[in-house]
């Protein structure tokens, strides 16, 4: 990632023109040792720059010299330089070229367009995991990350309950969901995904192999997500739901799922109460998520569900009293 890093150094340097080697080791992350090895690489490769000690002395480009940026238009580069460093992308080793895109873009807009990618920056923000949930430590994540650049087969120990077991992937592709990381790789000429948390050990092996030329990850995510979610969702349960439970719904459940079922629905009776249906799984999960709805839903079937449903909010009860 060195390369990247000088070209971050060197756009940094033509936005500031001059910055002391301190200002410089804390923009892009790497300590005083290493911007000072840095600097010397870019003088070595032609780069005209100077340095100055002192109090007021600093790093800067030779006044007149600049690289330009070509290629994007000013909207393009308003939104990289407004897309922040996502933490993300710093755990697949992506950050220094993030700075550097974001350096680039700022040396070379217009001031006007730069006050406007600040003001944008300041306004928009990328926080994936969910409320109250601290995002999964993957210990393997660069390993597993550098074998899907490098498309080298890996070996991996996975824990699977209380046990683990050994695969050989060809990894295609890291998703993020809710905070979580997910590997999708080929093994056996099927594709399947694992949980990168769950991975205790990693080996990179030697052997490359060709990823699927019709493989697209994105497509390959969202048709695998949602016959994942339809295999959960295979029993009806149908509710009575207050107009407070009406909003709360979508809280509780899936919200695609409970907006299907809300336009699916009825009108109100007398008392302000809506029927709905909606697909959940087992009858006590099923149970379990709708005591977040209260006194605000009834249950009405199946009966297996009412009862579980009952019987959890006589147990609280009797534990309040």
């Amino acid at each position: 990632m060195r390369a990247e890093r000088l070209v971050a150094l060197l756009f940094t340097l033509q936005s500031r023109r001059s910055a002391t080697v301190p200002e410089l080791a804390e923009a892009l992350g790497v300590s005083e040792r290493t911007m000072h090895r840095d600097i010397a690489a870019l003088q070595a490769a032609g780069v005209p720059l100077w340095t100055e000690t002192g109090r007021y002395g600093g790093v800067r480009l030779v006044e007149g010299w600049r690289t330009r940026l070509d290629g994007l238009t000013s909207r393009e580069a308003v939104a990289i330089f407004a897309m922040g460093v996502p933490r993300a992308l710093a755990e697949l080793g992506l950050g220094t070229a993030v700075s550097a895109a974001h350096a680039k873009v700022s040396a070379t807009l217009p001031a006007p367009l730069r006050e406007q990618a600040q003001h944008l920056a300041q306004r928009f923000h990328l926080d994936a995991p969910g409320w109250f949930k601290s995002e999964e430590d993957a210990e393997h994540l660069a390993t597993i990350a550098q074998s899907v650049w490098e498309q080298r087969r890996a070996a991996i120990t996975y824990r699977r309950g209380d046990h683990t077991v050994e695969r050989l992937l060809e990894p295609l592709g890291l998703v993020l969901k809710a905070g979580v990381w997910y590997l999708v790789a080929r093994i056996e000429q099927s594709i399947r995904t694992y949980r990168v948390s769950k991975v205790t050990a990693v080996e990179l092996t030697d052997e490359r192999f060709e990823r699927p030329a019709d493989f697209d990850l994105a497509g390959w995510w969202q048709r695998s997500s949602t016959q994942f979610e339809r295999s959960l969702q295979r029993h009806p349960v149908r509710l009575r739901l207050s107009r407070w439970g009406v909003k709360r719904l979508p809280q509780i459940l899936d919200a695609d799922l409970a907006i299907a079922a809300l336009d699916a629905a009825g009108p109100p009776d007398p008392e302000g109460w809506v029927e709905v249906t909606v697909d959940l799984e087992e009858p006590a999960i099923a149970a379990s998520m709708l005591l977040g709805l209260g006194t605000d839903v009834e249950v009405v079937e199946p009966p297996a569900v009412r009862a579980l449903f009952a019987d959890a909010a006589r147990r609280m009860a009797d534990r309040h009293r």
